[in-house]
């Protein structure tokens, strides 16, 4: 990892080979669950750098920095609210691989974002904005962009589940529907990947860019419909299911009016299930990558704890397919033991939570978002619950469902996976908008 002079240094001879002045006043932005983003300044003009935390974590991506600058350039040159590449890193800047893009306004961050005005408004413009992204055309951009296979990317996360353990039972109920529902390839179009909140910036209801761009590949428009509107990137507006912003009524037809192509709701639901299981997947991989030591961030770890919101949501997604008497079975789940005696571990946990909500104000920038990383994991420890992971990771159960041994219509199948994930997710994200959906839907208590 190169230190903050030698990043300077690096970037100082990138913004030369562009014609840019020195770099001043580099500071790490916060969030980004796989790239890291420093905002400086150049003849008093601001920018951001879009940086591979370390050569070895580009490993086993499909294309490097280089092409999805490609994208990106492609995605400004048809107007779509993208930023602007003005530089790329090189080797011998010795800083690792990245782009110099010019910054834009407003925030990327969601809870600012739901809370701006007219939301309806900025949906629209998001809705518009997704459908210029779709039609860019092949030749616009790298060769090197691929094209998806929807059976060999089921396959792939199927290697993903078992690498991973091949332990959780509500994972492979998602793969085993997939791969019995793999839709029938459609013409493909440009789709970024990763279209949703906190990968959109906006200001005053008004859609300002779009980042992010390491997931674009050509396949079906509805992928990208669909990620906005899991329950995840909804965050706190769950009631509002297209990106928290609005219903999918207008999200569609305002992108219907601006692509001039139907959405197909079957379809929709398809990439749902599909991405829901792939960011589930995702977070389990976060641990792995954390143990390898390709990159010993905090978030990683702690990121690898919210599978079970995905294994939420997607249980909620397959559950229609339940026959009617299974949805009625009451369900029931154990709680965490009351503590006696000296302090648990958990206690501790919570004593250390606690300390540090005290020196909260010391801590700025970057520094501060892994302040509230480091308070969250804390929280999970505390609230850790034996019962509740003994009876979710389920090797045997998982494989049944795999071979199609066991299904949602078996007696008793669905409560039990319902118990499951209330127990895991309430020690895991008690605070995830979902669950207390789910809870009440479930249990009829809040």
């Amino acid at each position: 990892m190169a230190s903050a002079d030698e990043l300077m240094e690096g970037l100082a001879r990138a913004c030369a080979r562009a014609g840019m002045g020195a770099p001043a006043g580099l500071e790490r932005l916060t969030g980004g669950a796989t790239m890291e983003s420093w905002r400086f300044s150049s003849v008093g003009s601001s920018y951001v750098l879009r940086r591979a935390p370390s050569l070895e974590f580009m490993e086993g991506r499909p294309y490097g920095h280089d092409v999805e600058a490609s994208v990106i350039r492609a995605a400004f040159a048809k107007g779509v609210t993208a930023p602007e590449v003005v530089a790329e890193l090189a080797p011998e800047d010795g800083i690792g691989s990245g782009f110099v893009m010019r910054a834009l306004p407003g925030t990327p961050n969601p809870k600012e974002i739901l809370a701006m005005e007219d939301a309806g408004a900025l949906l629209k413009e998001v809705a518009s904005d997704l459908a210029r992204i779709h039609s860019i055309q092949r030749d616009d951009v790298p060769q090197a962009v691929p094209v998806m296979d929807y059976r060999e990317a089921i396959a792939d996360l199927r290697v993903q589940f078992e690498e991973a353990g091949g332990d959780r039972p509500i994972i492979a109920l998602g793969l085993k529907w997939m791969e019995d529902n793999c839709l029938d390839p459609c013409e493909p179009v440009l789709v970024h990947g990763d279209y949703r909140l906190g990968n959109l910036l906006a200001q005053d209801s008004h859609l300002t860019g779009v980042l992010d761009w390491e997931l674009a590949h050509f396949g079906d428009r509805h992928e990208d419909l669909a990620f906005g509107c899991m329950a995840v990137w909804r965050f706190a507006r769950y009631d509002r299911p297209a990106l928290g912003l609005g219903s999918l009524e207008d999200y569609f037809s305002t992108y219907e009016a601006e692509s001039g192509a139907p959405v197909d709701r079957a379809r929709f639901r398809y990439w749902l299930i599909h991405r829901t299981v792939w960011w589930a997947l995702g977070c389990l991989k976060m641990a792995a990558q954390w143990r390898s030591g390709a990159d010993r961030m905090l978030e990683r770890v702690v990121i690898s704890r919210r599978t079970s919101e995905q294994e939420l949501d997607l249980l909620m997604l397959l559950e229609e397919d339940a026959p009617e008497e299974e949805h009625t079975r009451e369900v029931q789940f154990a709680d965490a033991p009351v503590p006696m005696g000296e302090a648990t571990d958990g206690e501790l946990a919570v004593a250390i939570y606690e300390w540090l909500g005290t020196i909260k104000d010391r801590f700025e920038g970057h520094d501060r978002f892994q302040y509230a990383v480091a308070r969250n994991a804390l929280g999970m420890i505390s609230r850790y619950n034996p019962a509740a992971i003994s009876a979710f990771e389920n090797a045997p159960l998982a494989r049944r469902i795999l071979t199609g041994a066991a299904r949602l219509s078996d007696e008793g199948l669905l409560a039990e996976m319902r118990a499951a994930i209330l127990a895991t997710l309430t020690q895991d994200v008690p605070k995830y908008p979902a669950l207390a959906v789910a809870r009440k839907k479930w249990t009829g208590k809040d």
